[in-house]
């Protein structure tokens, strides 16, 4: 039954920080972010958010990442006035890297393919 919970609050998390990381947040270093998971803990008290962005580029991951920091006050603040829970989690942001291995796994594919 807890891990029912847990899998129910990642999906209400995930879907209340995009929409405040839209509506609420003005920072232009978080524009075009996209929460691609969240995992929460068994005890409900920190949630990871993973997220992606367009760039690629070091420096703009540098920017989102420090914009996120930033913002994580005032995203836990809503997210706490937003769901019915006891004690809202701990929110650290990581970017999710598994669209950027998606896209070295096509590249290598491909180049495998043009070989041929």
């Amino acid at each position: 039954m807890a891990q029912y919970r847990v899998g129910r609050l990642e999906q209400e998390i995930q879907r209340e920080v995009t929409d405040i990381l839209l509506k609420r947040v003005r920072d232009p270093r978080v524009e075009g972010v996209t929460v691609t998971g969240v995992e929460v803990t068994g005890d409900l008290q920190q949630a990871t958010i993973y997220y992606s962005i367009l760039s690629d580029k070091a420096s703009s991951v540098e920017k989102t990442q420090q914009g996120l920091k930033k913002a994580t006050g005032l995203i836990r603040s809503e997210l706490g006035s937003r769901l019915s829970i006891y004690k809202t989690p701990e929110l650290t942001f990581e970017q999710d890297q598994s669209v950027r291995y998606g896209s070295r796994i096509d590249e290598l594919l491909n180049d495998l393919h043009h070989q041929e």
